[in-house]
């Protein structure tokens, strides 16, 4: 689609020093276009809420990946060119600053598929579509944090599993959660899904410190199998004894 803006900022400081993208899911396939009244999109309102919250402290631009079309569409792939697209656009307009990209779904699928850009350094993939015979290559010196519901009846947590092993053979540093009774809408346990993420991004960009779990999970590589299967704890509105630090900049 020509003049396609597939990266829509929703928070831009002055002078960002890293950005998150978030990336809302989709239908596998559809050529519709999303209309005003996206459901997917809205879901990940209370996502970008939080994250803004976490990182409300240090100058993180926060944006989200505008689809042409609701489907991945087989080869085509049309979720993840254009989060290619907004990854292009962010870099040009921002530099080379560290990128995380959070995505639900198809989201979670295109981020992953994405993560090779040379902004990204990380990824949280929350209730990810994972078939297993997407690549894992693009991954290899990514910190990967993938999150599912253990109720999900529309993308299997065993894939995701399979994938979270795959990816760290392939060179990623990962960590996986399973969500105890949440499901693929991300409605039963909101507030934990919600903080976790936010938490998790801003860990990822050196704004507070991971989880013990999470960076002892991110710290094994090869054939390791720890660290992919953790219960995700309930976790209270705030927490003691955090302050943010700055994110590293990278130099292109």
């Amino acid at each position: 689609m020509a003049g396609h803006q597939a990266l829509v900022w929703r928070v831009l400081p002055e002078q960002p020093s890293a950005a998150v993208l978030v990336l809302h899911g989709g239908q596998e396939h559809s050529l519709a276009k999303p209309g005003p009244l996206n459901l997917p999109g809205l879901r990940m309102q209370g996502f970008i809420r939080a994250i803004k919250r976490e990182t409300a402290a240090a100058d993180v631009a926060i944006g989200v990946v505008r689809y042409r079309h609701r489907g991945w569409n087989g080869a085509q792939a049309d979720a993840a060119r254009d989060t290619a697209a907004a990854l292009n656009d962010l870099a040009e307009e921002l530099g080379h600053v560290p990128t995380v990209l959070v995505g639900h779904s198809m989201g979670g699928r295109a981020a992953l598929r994405s993560a090779g850009h040379p902004n990204v350094t990380g990824v949280v993939a929350l209730a990810p579509w994972c078939p297993q015979d997407d690549p894992c290559a693009q991954l290899e010196g990514r910190d990967v944090v993938l999150l599912h519901g253990d109720r999900d009846r529309v993308t299997k947590p065993g894939d995701t599993r399979l994938l979270a092993a795959r990816a760290r053979a392939a060179g990623a540093q990962v960590c996986g959660y399973t969500v105890t009774g949440s499901g693929h809408t991300l409605l039963k346990r909101a507030g934990d899904w919600h903080r976790a993420t936010a938490r998790l991004t801003a860990g990822l960009l050196g704004l507070r410190d991971l989880p013990a779990e999470a960076a002892a999970a991110l710290a094994l590589n090869g054939a390791a199998p720890g660290g992919l299967d953790l219960p995700l704890l309930p976790l209270p509105r705030t927490e003691q004894g955090t302050r943010p630090r700055p994110p590293v900049r990278t130099e292109s």
